[in-house]
């Protein structure tokens, strides 16, 4: 197609929706208003799903290159340490799904992409350029940047996160969700790690209103571990009270983490100690997607967190947004003469209730997570009986839906 899509956003979901697109024949120009393309933050979790994308995309060797595949996931108890179940992952994974389970720094699967959009001709990739608004017409849109710049096109996909202007103008003002947990970040050399800690696994610790998780990344030369507590930034967790909840990092203390974990086992506590720098972030969301006019209208589409932001506790933020990606792919490749509101309506209607259905899973998890009393006791028992049965996602592991029927 010789077409010109606009797309707002250089991170994963913005890089991955160009490389799909330009895979698909269209020339695409990515608005990015950071002054370079990167990433923030630490590891992440791809299941099959997501790893079938990548695979799709010819970026096996890429991902092999600078991931851990783990061969299990274990659930134990934060304040015994007794394990509470298992879900074998490794090769029960890739035969069950026909792809693997990977871990890896979001920086190193940002840089995978970036260097395959920067192979496709018809993609112009633009720094310090920041959207403010778009018109749309008959014939296409009119993105209007903060400098006052205008770039035409024909259609628009909105890859600009949480905190979305094309989702603003397409779907109002609507103020994020404070989920009312904090996730303390951080990263440890394998080195360091305690030596009963250091197996090639994502390890889960449930406790009474937290949670955390760690697992190895960059090929397992790292590890990934993320603290999960109720609280609010500022009352007895880093900064002052009124932090700008926007700001991706803030500094903070271990011993802020320390006292929210209150007695936890000894296995869980050697590896907080053996982070060294750790980060807090306050974590929002938005309510579930209830139809296809919150992923796209007319011209104009949402990708990724401007659609349906997450809470990680089903590990498929980066996950959605390839999805995301891969269906605009599809149904590109398949249009020789792209009808962009019909192709985008099509994307709306294939992707919706599959990530409402993410977005509720991931709250549902959080609860389950940080259960006390009758919950956490049914959860346990729930975990005994049933086993992998209980842990596995064939419904999600199994995807992306094929827009195409195919």
């Amino acid at each position: 197609m010789n077409e010109n899509v606009v797309i707002a956003g250089g991170g994963i979901g913005g890089l991955a929706c160009a490389l799909a697109l330009a895979r698909a024949g269209v020339s695409v120009d990515v608005l990015e208003q950071a002054s370079a393309f990167g990433e923030v933050g630490a590891g992440l979790q791809l299941g099959p799903n997501a790893v079938r994308v990548l695979d799709d995309w010819g970026l096996t060797d890429d991902l092999k290159a600078c991931a851990a595949f783990p061969v299990a996931l274990w659930v134990r108890d934060a304040h015994g340490g007794e394990r509470l179940g298992q879900l074998r992952l490794g090769a029960r994974a890739q035969t069950r799904y026909g792809q693997p389970y990977a871990t890896l720094h979001r920086a190193d699967l940002h840089s995978l992409l970036l260097r395959a959009v920067q192979q496709e001709p018809g993609v112009s990739l633009n720094l310090q350029t920041r959207v403010a608004a778009y018109e749309q017409t008959p014939e296409g849109v009119q993105v209007t940047t903060e400098d006052g710049a205008v770039v035409p096109g024909q259609a628009l996909i909105g890859c600009d996160g949480l905190w979305s202007r094309v989702r603003v103008q397409m779907l109002g003002a609507h103020p994020v969700r404070a989920s009312g947990h904090l996730a303390y970040r951080g990263m440890v050399h394998r080195d360091q790690v305690p030596a009963a800690q250091r197996e090639n696994v994502v390890t889960a610790w449930l406790g009474t209103r937290l949670h955390v998780v760690h697992y190895p990344v960059r090929a397992g030369e790292w590890f990934n571990v993320v603290a999960v507590v109720h609280g609010v930034l500022g009352q007895g967790h880093g900064g002052p009270v009124g932090s700008d909840p926007q700001s991706w990092s803030h500094e903070a203390q271990a011993a802020d983490l320390k006292t929210a974990l209150g007695p936890a086992c000894s296995d869980l506590m050697a590896m907080i100690d053996a982070v060294t720098d750790w980060k807090l972030w306050s974590l929002n969301d938005r309510t579930p997607m209830t139809g296809p006019h919150e992923h796209a209208q007319g011209r104009v589409a949402l990708l990724g967190d401007a659609a349906h932001p997450l809470r990680p506790y089903l590990a498929q933020g980066a996950a959605m947004a390839l999805e995301d990606a891969w269906t605009l792919g599809r149904l590109s490749d398949a249009a020789p003469v792209a009808d962009w509101p019909a192709l985008l309506s099509t994307y709306a209607q294939t992707r919706w209730r599959r990530n409402a259905r993410v977005q509720s899973r991931s709250q549902r998890n959080g609860t389950i997570f940080h259960a006390s009393g009758l919950l956490r006791w049914g959860r346990n028992s729930a975990m005994a009986l049933l086993g992998e049965s209980l842990m596995d996602n064939a419904w999600l592991y199994e995807g992306p839906p094929d827009p195409l029927g195919n």
